[in-house]
């Protein structure tokens, strides 16, 4: 008679439910992303109105990692994950029945609270399930997913008129789906979130260039993110090409991850910033050149996203070489909340621009930012030189700890994708010799 197997699932096969969720959420975010900005200009919103959608979003997200970790430790994981599936799915359809700019703004706000909180209940399971043994595997697996159904979720607005109701009711169905796999699960659930200090001047002793950069980079991403969806539209005309547009800059942004990181583990990840800034600010001076936004141009938002995307990662990564591994968790969630709050404020210094001279101001301000932030890293290269490959940390794509960032008054949640190290790092250097 053939004995019962022993052996342990697959790291892969006991938190599939929890990827399958992530999946559909990313999916239904990332069709509210591309869908809202276009159907805001159909309706006849202004720049700075669709500018605040994205600010409302980024907004909510902090807000969420701040107040959610509460509602963790009261009733749990899965009934936290089911009631915040319920209200960002209700949102998802509140914006066709109610179609003015301040509404939206709000329902923007809800939803980023929501994510953040479901992010954050996904997350924390992922980290509790992996050991030093298949965390690889699950980062790697988790990071393919963020990608990929980004990218699915912004083509599926080709699908239907952004003017129907079609397109909203789908994205509701992605969201309320994700609570399935997550409520029939038999895993146990995760322990308490851990919670640390937000120090931000001690983050920025510790690496000027990293802290300066991941806020830049949050401006920058923020308003790409936020409006470059009506830019796209505007520039080609079609609905399609703009959707093609926004998922070949993902695609650029998914396919230079790797090398960039691995480039910046061999020569100094200051280098590095500097020659993505660069990259993303010459190829968003060619972007306002052409004339429209179509067949072989497509290729041009490869190089934009090749730019941008990367730079989150190699700049946290630069602060980590400088960090303990007892400060790990600390720093995640602080340049993570700095990242939050530079994407809160992109969008609305961006869709100011575009009010003022048009949509291609919006380049002009990425190019703005690109440039303060490579002068910026140049005055820090001047002033000391880089690690050795020794010194460094391995570079590696995963999810952070979910973390709760406490300071003299409360407690502000972080949990998002970022850079985990490696070994552990020299001590922090004092602020006059940090980099």
């Amino acid at each position: 008679m053939a004995q019962p197997s022993t052996s342990n699932p697959s790291p892969l096969l006991s938190v599939a439910a929890l990827l399958m969720s992530v999946a559909l959420l990313i999916t239904g975010n990332g069709l509210q992303l591309m869908l809202l900005p276009i159907r805001g200009e159909i309706e006849g919103f202004s720049p700075l109105a669709i500018g605040l959608l994205g600010s409302g979003y980024f907004l909510g997200f902090v807000l969420g990692c701040a107040f959610t970790p509460r509602l963790i430790a009261r009733v749990g994981h899965i009934r936290t994950f089911a009631a915040l599936v319920a209200i960002a799915s209700a949102a998802a359809l509140g914006y066709p029945l109610a179609v003015d700019a301040s509404i939206w703004v709000v329902l923007r706000l809800i939803t980023g609270f929501c994510l953040a909180g479901l992010y954050l209940v996904v997350e924390s399971w992922l980290n509790d399930r992996a050991t030093n043994e298949t965390r690889g595997a699950l980062i790697s697996t988790y990071v393919a997913i963020n990608f990929t159904v980004i990218t699915l979720g912004q083509m599926i607005v080709t699908l239907f008129q952004p003017t129907s109701f079609v397109l909203f009711s789908i994205a509701s169905i992605l969201v309320s789906v994700a609570a399935v796999p997550v409520a029939l699960t038999r895993s146990s659930q995760p322990p308490p979130i851990t919670y640390v200090r937000f120090r931000p001047l001690r983050m920025y002793r510790l690496s000027p260039t990293g802290t300066v950069s991941v806020f830049l980079i949050g401006l920058a991403t923020g308003a790409f993110w936020s409006l470059a969806p009506i830019f796209a539209s505007a520039k080609s005309g079609s609905v399609t090409t703009a959707a093609l547009f926004m998922s070949t800059a993902v695609l650029g942004g998914a396919l230079a991850q790797w090398p960039a990181g691995k480039i910046s583990d061999r020569m100094d990840r200051r280098k590095v910033l500097i020659a993505l800034a660069t990259l993303c600010a010459l190829v968003g001076v060619v972007i306002i050149a052409i004339p429209a936004i179509d067949g072989p141009w497509l290729g041009i938002a490869f190089l934009f996203g090749a730019g941008l995307l990367p730079t989150y990662a190699i700049a946290t990564a630069h602060v980590f070489d400088f960090a303990e591994r007892g400060d790990y968790v600390e720093i995640s969630a602080g340049l993570l909340l700095l990242n939050g709050l530079g994407s809160t404020l992109g969008p609305l210094i961006a869709s100011l621009a575009v009010e003022g001279f048009g949509q291609s101001a919006l380049f002009a301000v990425n190019g703005v930012i690109q440039l303060v932030l490579i002068v910026f890293v140049l005055a820090r290269l001047a002033r000391r030189e880089g690690l050795s490959e020794a010194e460094k940390q391995n570079f590696d794509l995963g999810t952070s700890a979910a973390v709760a960032v406490v300071g003299d008054e409360g407690a502000v949640q972080m949990s998002d994708l970022v850079v985990m190290p490696g070994d552990p790092a020299p001590e922090a250097q004092p602020e006059d010799e940090a980099a």
